[in-house]
């Protein structure tokens, strides 16, 4: 995949999790960082998670920006507290078009955290090192 384009992740789990008792599952050089199924401490690392992580991959702004207010919307009715406004769709088109990642985290019902996640990929702005999971 050698052109630029974004890979969707999303995580939903349980605070406690991210703490565990502390962070180190959560970086690429603990042994089980690739499988952990939490969110990794930089967006970036996402990347460096299996393949089969990957929710969707994205060509377009268009496309990645739309997936992203979907997903925002299906979990509308998990959140709880308040939380500054989330940049619009067309936002998310020019974040994309521009070649960054967009990154959201929000605590929901249960003492839970989702985390929705478009991780520039081929290569990512500030880890270019980090190989496309698809190749």
């Amino acid at each position: 995949m050698g052109r630029p384009h974004h890979h969707a992740y999303t995580w939903l789990g349980h605070g406690s999790v991210l703490v565990r008792p502390g962070d180190a599952h959560r970086r690429p050089s603990h042994p089980e960082f690739r499988s952990a199924a939490v969110i990794p401490l930089e967006c970036a690392d996402w990347l460096l998670k299996p393949a089969s992580r990957i929710e969707g991959t994205f060509h377009h702004p268009e496309e990645g920006a739309a997936w992203f207010t979907k997903q925002l919307a299906a979990h509308a009715d998990l959140f709880v507290g308040t939380y500054p406004s989330i940049p619009t769709r067309e936002e998310h088109v020019r974040t994309l078009a521009a070649g960054e990642d967009i990154v959201g985290g929000w605590w929901v019902s249960n003492d839970r955290f989702l985390s929705l996640n478009l991780i520039v990929c081929s290569p990512h702005r500030v880890r270019p090192e980090r190989p496309c999971p698809l190749t």
